[in-house]
């Protein structure tokens, strides 16, 4: 459905002209959120592939600290979707994907074989499961994209980790990081490729460069809002400034302290 060439693509990105012209990359530049999915099914033979392709992301140490949890009973499905602020796309997904941050896994392994697993009470081993998760998800994305799926992240999924660990019986060291929805497009979809920073802002060389500007982004997301019909006044450096204000969280200002109750004792 989304067959931006790679020059387009790469304008709709950067808004500019690409140094090269590189067709095979173009699916990887024409990534959008998919929010609206059509009435078709997904069989799970497809999903198996997709799973498949999650689980071939690279792992730290082969540890696999994450696990994935589809749920896909309606009832169940719209108890979750509340907990992720009811958004319709969690409702309307043909699938969808809870992306866990799993120790409890690898703790009873150990134990079984008389380890006591004081090292999954670590900092580190919490960001391997996080990183561990995201790399999954990404492969499972990029792959859904690759036969002609559309997904969308669900970071919300963090708005209620409590209802959503009771909602899919998640044990101790067992955390809610994220869902992913998967489905075909709908054929009225008007979901757009979204403006990003500028590489001079990300990619730097041998150091970073503390000063380094977001050069026209303000002004390129400024008309990226306006044909989306959002208020374009509102800037991106606003409204992201907005959202690490401190006081629009969601709910997810107690993730430290639950976190700590469910068995994730940093040090």
């Amino acid at each position: 459905m989304f067959e931006e060439d790679f020059r387009t693509a790469w304008r709709l990105r950067y808004g500019s002209e690409p140094p090269a012209e590189v067709p095979e990359l173009a699916p990887f530049l024409r990534h959008r959120s998919v929010r609206k999915y059509a009435d078709r099914e997904v069989p799970e033979s497809l999903v198996a592939g997709l799973v498949a392709a999650a689980q071939s992301a690279s792992t730290s140490s082969n540890l696999q600290l994450y696990s994935l949890v589809s749920v896909q009973d309606p009832v169940l499905r719209a108890q979750v979707a509340q907990c992720c602020a009811d958004q319709k796309q969690v409702h309307g997904a043909p699938w969808f994907f809870a992306f866990l941050a799993d120790h409890h896994r690898l703790r009873r392994a150990a134990q079984a074989v008389d380890e006591g697993a004081e090292g999954l009470d670590y900092l580190e081993f919490f960001l391997m499961a996080a990183l561990d998760a995201a790399l999954a998800a990404e492969r499972m994305a990029v792959a859904a994209e690759s036969v002609g799926l559309g997904v969308c992240y669900i970071g919300a999924l963090r708005n209620d980790p409590d209802g959503i660990a009771r909602l899919l019986d998640l044990p101790e060291g067992v955390f809610g990081l994220f869902g992913l929805c998967i489905g075909y497009p709908a054929e009225a979809l008007s979901a757009e490729i979204k403006p990003r920073l500028p590489q001079e802002a990300i990619w730097f060389r041998e150091r970073y460069e503390a000063e380094a500007g977001l050069g026209d982004y303000d002004a390129r997301m400024r008309e990226f809002y306006e044909a989306q019909q959002m208020k374009a006044e509102v800037t991106w450096s606003m409204r992201s400034g907005r959202r690490v204000d401190g006081r629009h969280m969601t709910g997810r200002e107690v993730l430290l302290e639950w976190l700590r109750t469910r068995g994730f004792m940093w040090r």
